[in-house]
């Protein structure tokens, strides 16, 4: 059993809302890091109708358990109704829980007690390379990093379970789409768009809605927590800037299973947005983990020079290449971004095995940067 780079343990200032996507492993985790611990598994069919019917039950169970008793109640959406139990004890009982689920669509869709601040969120995500002792690069970059794909023997059949059942019935349920058609339309050009500016008037011509239908249904993807926005960079000096966001799934082999993108070859542009959003999915779950204060954002002029991840207030800007030899044209958007923000640290990741510094740009292997991001932060 791997162990996760997240220590649930040292985010319980208090009670937490845990947080991600199917299958990421919270469930795992949980029962890994916390093997004695008071726990309801809400995927229990019978205790789930029990707790639907009688939500009470939970208060009754608890009550008389001592002050700061950890309580762990797996799949909290599928009963919200529990969570006015859940607020009652905490502030009468002073017990502390940890909710966990993959949405908290539900909870707001139904105006369901959120427990006004009394339970912070945290987020789970898919393995990282810290987590995988003999971490593979490329079957990281095929098939993605959600535990369930990355170590199956037919990784394939797991993303096409995961994805028909999972993305196709489950999130149009929470969702309450109207136009099915439209919003299965709508997963796949979704991943036309994984990696690039999101045009929402184009999208919403190919699936046949209104642009503001496709922007709630990106707002499902990030609610749900199998997607997120990546915003442009906003600070403008002297070039004009564009300014719609970026879309990531939340992992790159979901994103390939529904690009039909197979057998990914080192040199094809298929590998290079595979080899892109892997390392973005890594500095994402990095930032969150980490608790960083910044935010991750993009840079791209009106003339098509870009910079694919800037990092807070242009502290540091990194450019991603697949390629095995990092040349000067590479070094293009960084040396422009560069000219605007002389301050900033400026890295190029790629395949090139050979680390060096090009004036002020520093070229990193890929899986040195990987190793120094968990080791001693960025």
């Amino acid at each position: 059993m791997l162990n996760r780079i997240l220590q649930i343990n040292k985010e319980l200032e208090g009670s937490i809302f845990l947080f991600g996507a199917r299958q990421t492993g919270k469930s795992t985790a949980l029962r890994q890091q916390f093997p004695d611990t008071f726990y309801i598994d809400l995927l229990d069919s019978n205790l789930k109708n029990r707790f639907t019917r009688h939500p009470e039950l939970l208060y009754e169970t608890l009550h008389d358990k001592a002050e700061g008793t950890l309580v762990i109640i797996d799949e909290i959406p599928e009963v919200p109704e529990l969570l006015n139990e859940v607020h009652r004890l905490i502030s009468e009982k002073q017990l502390i829980f940890i909710l966990c689920g993959s949405s908290a669509r539900k909870l707001k869709r139904k105006g369901k007690n959120t427990l006004g601040g009394r339970a912070l969120p945290v987020y789970f995500y898919p393995f990282v390379s810290a987590e995988i002792p003999d971490f593979n690069l490329e079957r990281a970059i095929c098939y993605g990093m959600v535990p369930t794909h990355y170590l199956s023997k037919n990784p394939t059949r797991q993303l096409e379970a995961y994805v028909q059942v999972y993305l196709k019935e489950e999130i149009k349920e929470e969702a309450l789409v109207r136009n099915l058609n439209a919003f299965h339309r709508f997963l796949e050009v979704a991943a036309l768009t994984d990696g690039e500016m999101v045009n929402y008037n184009n999208i919403a011509s190919d699936c046949g809605v209104s642009a503001t239908t496709v922007s709630s249904y990106f707002d499902i993807l990030e609610d749900t927590l199998v997607g997120y926005r990546i915003p442009a960079f906003r600070k403008v000096m002297k070039r004009k800037l564009v300014q719609a966001p970026k879309f990531y799934y939340f992992d790159v082999g979901v994103a390939n299973y529904l690009l039909h993108r197979k057998e990914l070859v080192r040199g094809t542009p298929e590998y290079g947005h595979a080899f892109e959003h892997l390392v973005i999915q890594e500095l994402y779950a990095w930032m969150h983990y980490s608790h960083s204060e910044e935010k991750l954002s993009y840079w791209r002029t009106y003339t098509g020079v870009e910079v694919d991840v800037v990092m807070g207030d242009a502290r540091v800007a990194i450019e991603i290449k697949s390629v095995e030899e990092v040349m000067p044209k590479h070094l293009k958007g960084l040396k422009a971004f560069g000219e605007e923000h002389p301050n900033s640290r400026k890295m190029i990741i790629s395949l090139d095995p050979i680390n060096r510094s090009v004036g002020d740009i520093e070229c990193v292997y890929v899986l040195d940067f990987f190793k120094n991001l968990w080791t001693m932060g960025i």
